[in-house]
């Protein structure tokens, strides 16, 4: 009897292990989750797309989305963006194709079948090995029998064989290829200098106040003030409402204790478990181990698993049967260990750390826990006040009156969207700042900390245009830098006709430098984002100007154009990728006129009733 309670319960584990992946894997959907007289949303010639079918996979695209943007998606949203009829599509030309398979007698055998369920993740045991009972289990589990999930199978692969005869000849024409990996890959050498400030002739003349009278006036986007909305806000601050919050000791220490946990950790280790199925599979692995024929690694590989699956953590003893705590923690370095007998069989554990026991006293903490404390005391003193300040707000009460009357303190900003400064360094209050409207009823909002806000708004300042004595220091700057681009680029453009006419960049005055490999996407340090497109404007041989800032414009001479070897290195993997990329293109738009074609001939229909009543049932508890 002893020897058959472990079976048991690893019998147990392993078919909810099997049922929690068999969930994932059918995206946790019940299949008998739609009831009501309509069965189908949809048909392709005789086979129809259930109401099942849509609702689950109206769910698993809810979930996939959930996943990228790690935010929910509702059936609203996903019906204003359009991916419910997306998801209609792709049933229907699923349907489509098995349609056709169908119809060309195109089938698979039942070995393959059989090979298809027996290696799918889901119905696998914690040994890797296929699990015949967990295999009904999980099925009845979901809702599906047996006969039905071997037949959707047959079809999947039906479907997949028709894919790959109908997309598997597609090839790239050698021409496309060539020509855009060509175009892509193909680099510049430049010879290049800068133009500066002590190349120029003269300085910068002065500017007469006619200069900047005009300067002032034609460039007043310059120079003009942001729109101010001058706010009236009334709010309260955790942080602010802490600074007084008393603190007592006891209430401290108490706070110490309840978290002992953090401060107070016993010896533990780290450490991976294998599992095997019986003593002599343990102990034949422990000796391959052992012999230096096979690794720890390389089994658990074997096992079709990575170290992420059998990584345990950190184990203390007490989180341990007596038998493998006493293994584990017998060693005095990190090694292997086993095998030992736990409740899913004997198992061989590899300890990659021992961490000893360590204990934070109460003093080295003391300043943290009471600032914990302290801010933990204020939000729930915020908390409680909430409703007060909400009734007072809604009886009509001023934002004065409110900070009269409770924690709230009264406050006032002229805000401008770049401020991040105070209250407006949260995004809650920045956002209502930029929005709200003169006559706007103040409401009470809450801050990211867990602090409380309300606002009015009391005037908008528009943006002006400051007189030009007010900002003439800002105005005369503002003139020299664009004087001094404007002559950097004429200076470099007459240097540019210099060169280009024969001279050097010696002979001109100009230090120059030599770049090779510039690629389209390429820069060089120091020159302007608008230097490299232009080389790859320009013919080999030119000799260009470029602009720069108020002190340097730059001449560069191209070289030559230097054609990519398409046949190795990085231009070689370019051409690969533009050569995949464009099969795959080509092969989509080839199988979905296909699924077109098909469903043309076939005829199909969409019950809009059926489909609403999907959507609807999800929206009302299921897919929200």
């Amino acid at each position: 009897m002893a020897d058959d309670k472990p079976r048991k319960k690893k019998g147990n584990i392993v078919v909810w292990v099997i049922l929690g992946l068999l969930i994932l894997s059918l995206g946790g959907f019940g299949i008998g989750s739609f009831g009501g007289s309509l069965s189908s949303v949809a048909s392709v010639g005789d086979r129809e797309i259930t109401v099942q079918d849509y609702g689950q996979a109206l769910q698993n695209e809810q979930r996939q989305l959930q996943q990228q943007t790690g935010q929910p998606l509702t059936i609203q949203q996903m019906q204003a963006f359009g991916l419910d009829r997306a998801v209609m599509e792709r049933l229907l030309a699923r349907e489509a194709l098995a349609y056709e398979a169908n119809r060309m007698g195109l089938s698979v055998g039942d070995e393959e079948v059989a090979t298809r369920i027996r290696s799918n993740p889901a119905f696998q045991g914690l040994d890797g090995q296929f699990d015949r009972e967990g295999y009904g289990q999980a099925l009845d589990f979901a809702g599906l029998n047996e006969r039905g999930f071997e037949r959707q199978t047959r079809d999947d692969a039906a479907r997949e064989l028709l894919q790959v005869a109908v997309v598997g000849g597609v090839e790239v024409p050698d021409a496309y290829a060539d020509t855009l990996a060509a175009w892509l890959a193909e680099t510049r050498t430049v010879t290049f200098a800068a133009v500066t400030v002590a190349d120029l002739a003269t300085g910068p003349a002065a500017p007469s106040e006619g200069d900047l009278e005009d300067f002032h006036a034609e460039n007043g986007d310059l120079f003009r003030t942001p729109e101010l909305r001058r706010i009236t806000y009334a709010a309260i601050i955790p942080s602010r409402l802490a600074e007084t919050t008393e603190v007592d000791d006891a209430a401290i220490r108490g706070l110490y204790e309840d978290r002992i946990d953090l401060f107070r950790q016993p010896a533990r280790v780290l450490a991976e478990r294998l599992a095997f199925a019986d003593a002599a599979a343990a102990e034949t692995a422990r000796a391959a181990i052992d012999a230096g024929e096979t690794t720890f690694e390389a089994l658990v590989e074997e096992r079709g698993l990575t170290l992420d699956d059998v990584d345990q953590g950190e184990l203390a003893a007490d989180d341990l049967d007596s038998g493998v705590a006493e293994a584990l923690f017998a060693l005095e370095e990190p090694g292997l260990v086993g095998p030992v007998d736990t409740a899913l069989g004997p198992a061989l554990y590899r300890v990659n750390a021992i961490l000893d026991a360590t204990e934070i006293p109460f003093e080295a903490v003391r300043d943290d826990l009471a600032a914990q404390f302290s801010a933990d005391a204020a939000r729930r003193e915020i908390d409680a006040a909430r409703e007060n300040i909400d009734d007072l707000l809604a009886g009509g009460a001023t934002l004065e009156e409110i900070a009269d009357e409770t924690i709230m303190e009264l406050g006032t900003l002229e805000f401008e969207p770049g401020l991040r400064e105070g209250i407006a360094g949260y995004d809650a209050f920045r956002s209502i700042a930029r929005t709200v409207e003169d006559g706007d009823f103040p409401e009470l909002e809450g801050l990211s900390d867990g602090g409380l806000f309300a606002l009015r708004l009391d005037e908008i300042v528009p943006p002006e245009l400051p007189p030009l004595a007010d900002i003439r220091a800002e105005v005369e700057a503002a003139w020299r830098d664009r004087q001094d681009r404007a002559r950097l680029l004429a200076e470099a453009e007459v240097l540019a006709a210099r060169i280009s006419d024969g001279e050097t960049f010696e002979a001109v005055g100009l230090t120059a430098e030599i770049a090779e490999g510039v690629a389209r996407d390429g820069t060089l340090d120091g020159v302007p984002a608008e230097f490299v497109p232009r080389l790859f404007e320009a013919e080999p041989g030119a000799v260009i100007a470029v602009e720069g800032d108020a002190t340097r414009a730059w001449v560069a001479r191209l070289d030559a154009v230097v054609a990519a070897d398409l046949t190795a290195g990085e231009a070689a993997d370019l051409r690969a990728a533009i050569v995949q990329q464009a099969r795959q293109d080509i092969a989509s738009d080839l199988f979905e006129a296909y699924g077109q074609a098909i469903q043309a001939e076939a005829g199909f229909s969409v019950n809009q009733q059926a489909v609403q009543a999907v959507q609807s049932q999800l929206l009302g508890g299921h897919g929200g």
